[in-house]
């Protein structure tokens, strides 16, 4: 099995629509493109409003 290079791996940041607080890093794999359900927003849980909210990609 061959090993990945990690230039395919880019972190990434999730940002609340709502606050504007960056809560979640995850890793996107950039030669396949962006996923769909990155794009449109992830529902993720915003510990400041204390409810789920829609996430979208945020680069630093």
């Amino acid at each position: 099995m061959a090993k990945k290079s990690k230039d395919a791996v880019e972190y990434v940041w999730l940002q609340c629509t709502e606050c504007n607080d960056l809560n979640y890093r995850t890793p996107i794999n950039v030669k396949g493109g962006l996923p769909e359900k990155l794009k449109d927003g992830l529902k993720k849980y915003s510990p400041r409003l204390r409810k789920h909210t829609i996430h979208k990609i945020k680069r630093k």
